[in-house]
């Protein structure tokens, strides 16, 4: 099935809003097998508009159209719609009855302009809207399935996971029964997950499991989907995947699904009623920031220290016999930490401590990483370097450190290395 997504809308088409939707769309087709061949973006014309409709009528099978079902004049998607169609505008009773409901629930008053968001192509099948007033709805355009999606995050979300994706499985003649399965990695690179995990495909013979991959720094997601004809089939068929690739991904697994490191962190440290201080360099604090607003953190999450200079660090924690200049060594480093643990009184301390070379900025330098953990009874210490930018060096830091507590907390070898580090 070839589709296509239009995003209409002066605002994205002259980049003064981004348009993620079109980048929301595009990966939930994919993460369900289903390939989108074309994206276009047209402002508020009705020329351009009934052109881009035209044209995706001729050379895709199905089309998904987002914006433009507002209630102002320049919302034009269901006029073109019925125009590109050669059919009129009808009053949909039953939206309107639904906008009423909506706009009383909240005390409001609706106004006229917002009778238009119910006028319908005639023939077109209403898609559901359950959190605001821009129905969608679907319609045939030459041989095209067209599906009218609202522009609001939000809405256009759980319209197209809950009506339109089953709709087009159908619509394909592929199995509505999917399931995505997602790992996150740190430490390997694109090419190493992807050579890691050759032929894993095959051990559905069916043609069944399909492996992806999205890379954004310094995690991979290895993305697996599997399609079956219910439940059971598909968890018969993952199985073997799944642990077929949790052996050879290893302890580089961060997380799955919709879990996070710092959630997977957080969660580990509260199932066993542990405290966390962190001490932070050059960090701009990030560490402290994916973790302390998560829910429970406030269990957890003792005090964050945050620095430019190492110097400050003596202060901060009142260390006056640590001596940090001349740079920093494993003794030094763990003292930082159990000096952050004994200040707070928390089961377990973090430090990430970063030198950056001189010139940094210059995208062959790099820094060195100190990174500790410690509690009452022990202590372990990192270091390691990354070569690039500022930023490169500042996020490799960051997700170094929640990787490290995350394998110290799992009971995994800390000192294994990752593919972003140099001697």
């Amino acid at each position: 099935m070839r589709i296509e997504i239009i995003c209409t809308g002066d605002e994205v088409l002259t980049g003064k809003i981004t348009n993620t939707n079109f980048g929301y769309m595009s990966q939930k087709l994919e993460d369900v097998g289903l390939d989108v061949y074309w994206g276009t973006t047209v402002g508020d014309d009705r020329e351009a508009l009934l052109t881009a409709f035209r044209l995706a009528a001729e050379r895709a099978d199905a089309v998904i159209v987002n914006g433009g079902l507002g209630p102002t004049v320049d919302d034009l998607s269901q006029e073109i719609a019925a125009q590109a169609a050669g059919v009129e505008l009808v009053l949909n009773e039953h939206w309107l009855v639904r906008m009423e409901s909506f706009f009383t629930r909240r005390n409001r008053k609706m106004s006229p302009n917002n009778r238009k968001q119910a006028m319908l192509p005639v023939g077109s099948e209403l898609l559901d809207n359950p959190i605001g007033t821009a129905c969608g709805f679907a319609m045939d355009i030459g041989g095209a399935r067209f599906f009218f999606t609202p522009g609001v995050p939000r809405e256009l979300r759980r319209m197209l996971e809950e009506q339109i994706v089953p709709r087009l499985l159908a619509r394909s003649g592929s199995p509505t029964a999917i399931k995505l399965k997602r790992y996150h990695t740190y430490g390997l690179g694109e090419s190493n997950v992807d050579e890691l995990l050759t032929g894993v495909e095959a051990l559905a013979p069916d043609g069944s499991a399909k492996l992806g991959f999205r890379a954004h720094y310094p995690q991979i997601e290895t993305k697996l989907t599997i399609r079956g004809t219910d439940a059971e089939d598909i968890q018969r068929k993952l199985a073997p995947l799944d642990a077929e690739i949790r052996v050879r991904l290893g302890n580089f697994i961060i997380a799955e699904d919709n879990d996070t490191l710092e959630g997977v962190v957080l969660a580990k440290l509260a199932e066993h009623g542990h405290s966390l201080a962190l001490v932070e360099t050059f960090t701009s604090g990030e560490i402290a920031a994916r973790l302390a607003h998560l829910p429970g953190a406030e269990r957890v999450f003792r005090c964050g220290i945050v620095t430019r200079e190492l110097p400050q660090i003596n202060r901060a924690l009142g260390l006056p016999d640590v001596s940090l200049s001349g740079g920093l060594d494993e003794l030094k480093a763990q003292a930082v930490t159990r000096g952050a643990l004994r200040q707070t009184e928390a089961t377990h301390a973090l430090t990430v401590l970063i030198e950056l070379d001189e010139g940094a900025d210059r995208m062959d330098l790099g820094g060195t990483i100190w990174t500790t953990i410690a509690t009452t009874n022990d202590a372990v210490t990192r270091r390691s370097r990354i070569l690039g930018g500022r930023e490169w060096i500042r996020l490799g830091a960051v997700e170094l450190g929640l990787d490290c507590l995350r394998r110290y907390l799992q009971g995994l070898p800390v000192q294994e290395r990752s593919v972003f580090e140099r001697t």
